[in-house]
């Protein structure tokens, strides 16, 4: 039998680990699933990849839009937004980045698309929330 690796978990660092882990919970309808001190994990219900989040002293949040010279992003998550039943799909969004807010996102400018909208997280990592 060969040995299988399997991929569980993506790790942000970042400036405080319980400010994302209510930020992720709260947008994905999460809890989390083992907590520490700097370090907490949260897995998808669904058994599919799940999110933890260490902090780091020394962390810098990334600038966006990136500018050249500065600290730049390494890795940014895309979440699919998918409107309620009879919901229109921009009003789904609208209601999705108002929820982002809420939980401590922020929305930074420029907005360069209809059908996606990019999120600030707690720490500065930039996600996309998206349509299609």
């Amino acid at each position: 039998m060969a040995t299988k690796v399997i991929f569980r978990t993506v790790n942000l660092d970042c400036s405080d680990a319980h400010a994302m882990a209510r930020f992720y919970g709260g947008l994905l309808g999460w809890e989390p699933t083992d907590v520490e001190p700097d370090w907490v994990l949260m897995r998808d219900p669904g058994g599919a990849t799940g999110l933890s989040f260490q902090q780091t002293p020394d962390f810098i949040p990334p600038v966006w839009p990136e500018e050249l010279g500065r600290q730049q992003k390494m890795i940014h998550l895309d979440l699919k937004v998918e409107p309620g039943e009879g919901q229109d799909e921009q009003a789904a969004l609208a209601d999705a980045v108002a929820l982002a807010l809420s939980l401590g996102g922020k929305l930074p400018e420029p907005q360069g698309r209809d059908d996606l909208r990019v999120v600030l997280d707690p720490s500065g990592h930039p996600l996309c929330l998206f349509l299609v």
